[in-house]
């Protein structure tokens, strides 16, 4: 059965985090990015107005994070889009890269265990371009490590791990940085 509200709005991956309390909160179990039947089973086609994964996209290979992008597609309506983030490939700490590295730093049952790909923000953009969306960068290092912030609001979705909301970048220096993106759904 379809949930039918006026504006939609989906967190994926909740997990512990409510930074979005008035938004459809959902757990890899019962919305899972790649397997297109717990779309259908929740959602119709072109209903959503907007998706937020954070530290998700990491967890599927580049080629799944293709597949992942075209399905959302398919559920958001036009101009809908997908606020992304995820760790940051440009970004020059060893402490940090050795944390989000693929295969995590150690545990099974650490959170990064499951990394299958360390994103930059070229390799994301691409990501997202090649499923159809029009991406705007909102947090980023660049090639140098530079890191770079434009404008954004929460109330478009929050990203707890960003310049932002995450205490450990609130001083001058951003410690824990993501690659957030804004990825829109072509209204043709």
């Amino acid at each position: 059965m379809s949930i039918n509200r006026e504006k939609l709005r989906v967190v994926i991956g909740a997990g512990g985090y409510n930074n979005n309390p008035t938004w459809i909160q959902t757990q890899e179990e019962e919305l899972n990015l790649l397997e297109k039947s717990t779309w259908e089973r929740k959602f119709e086609k072109n209903t959503l107005s907007a998706i937020l994964a954070e530290h998700v996209w990491e967890h599927l290979t580049y080629e799944e994070g293709i597949k992942a992008a075209e399905i959302c597609y398919e559920y958001l309506q036009p101009s809908g889009y997908i606020r992304c983030a995820v760790p940051d490939g440009f970004f020059q700490d060893e402490t940090y890269q050795n944390i989000v590295k693929v295969g995590g730093p150690g545990p099974k049952d650490h959170p990064a265990a499951s990394h299958k790909i360390v994103y930059n923000y070229k390799t994301l953009i691409t990501m997202f371009e090649t499923a159809g969306f029009e991406v705007t960068l909102l947090e980023y290092c660049d090639e140098d490590g530079t890191f770079h912030f434009n404008e954004w609001d929460g109330k478009d979705g929050i990203i707890f791990r960003s310049k932002q909301y995450d205490p450990r970048n609130h001083g001058e220096k951003v410690l824990f940085p993501s690659i957030i993106v804004d990825a829109v759904k072509r209204s043709f």
